[in-house]
C-alpha cells in the first residue's frame, strides 16, 4: 500500500489570495539554516511583503521574515536574508517562460513542512484591480448568506 505523504501547514499568506489572481502553483524548497527551521516550527514567520524573483536561472525569496530562534547562539540567522527555492530546471523554465509576460509576479503562498523538510508555495499571480477585490468580497458574502439559510432549513 501507498505511504499517505502528510503535509502540516504552518504558515498562510491569506492577504496574496486577496490581493492577486493566482494562475499556477509550484511547490519548492526552501535552503534554510539551523536556527531558522527551529524557529518555522514553532510558527515565528511572516509572509509581508515578501516575494519570489529569478536571478541567472535560480528562485530565490525576498523579504521573507523568520523571527530569531529564543534559545539560538551568536551565530542566529539574519531575519530578513534571501532564501534560495530549490525547483527542477522544468519548473523554473516554465516560471521564467510565464513571468516574462507583463504583470505578472511570484509570490509565496504558504509554507509547511512535508516529511520533515520544510516546503513553500508559491503561484504566479496577476493583480487584482480594486473593483475585483470588491466583486470576490460580495461573492464571499453571497455565498456566506446561502449557507446560513440553507442551514436554517435542514434545522
Amino acid at each position: 500500500m501507498a505511504e499517505v505523504k502528510k503535509k502540516s501547514i504552518s504558515v498562510q499568506n491569506r492577504k496574496a489570495r486577496h490581493d492577486f489572481h493566482i494562475d499556477k502553483t509550484w511547490e519548492a524548497g526552501i535552503v534554510l539554516q539551523g536556527t531558522e527551521v527551529k524557529s518555522l516550527r514553532q510558527g515565528n514567520c511572516s509572509f509581508v511583503d515578501s516575494f519570489a524573483y529569478m536571478n541567472n536561472g535560480e528562485v530565490f525569496l525576498k523579504d521573507f521574515y523568520i523571527k530569531h530562534f529564543e534559545h539560538g547562539s551568536y551565530n542566529n540567522h539574519d531575519e530578513r536574508r534571501t532564501r534560495k527555492l530549490l525547483l527542477n530546471r522544468d519548473e523554473i523554465d516554465k516560471i521564467d517562460r510565464a513571468m516574462s509576460q507583463k504583470g505578472f509576479t511570484l509570490v509565496p503562498l504558504a509554507l509547511y513542512f512535508k516529511q520533515g523538510k520544510a516546503k513553500i508555495e508559491i503561484g504566479l499571480a496577476r493583480g487584482k484591480k480594486m473593483f475585483d477585490k470588491r466583486a470576490s468580497m460580495a461573492e464571499k458574502d453571497a455565498k456566506r448568506e446561502i449557507d446560513r439559510r440553507m442551514k436554517s432549513i435542514r434545522e
